[in-house]
């Protein structure tokens, strides 16, 4: 199985905090920094976590923002 790099995990990081904090091209920026093989590392531990995938994921990140900027 393939190995999620730190700076890869790091990107992530700063991808989901660019979202919550409305930075989309923040966000584009931090996740085309993710190398290929940290990419596959990252869709199939979430596909085993959670039962999603990347998509998914930030899909739903984007509308608990956007609610918790209307509340």
């Amino acid at each position: 199985m393939n190995k999620i790099s730190l700076m890869a995990s790091g990107e992530l990081r700063d991808a989901l905090t660019a979202i919550e904090e409305g930075k989309g091209p923040a966000a584009i920026a931090a996740l085309m920094a993710i190398d290929p093989t940290s990419w596959q590392a990252i869709e199939h531990r979430l596909k085993a976590v959670i039962g999603t995938d990347l998509r998914s994921l930030l899909l739903h990140t984007v509308e608990s923002a956007a609610a918790q900027a209307i509340d």
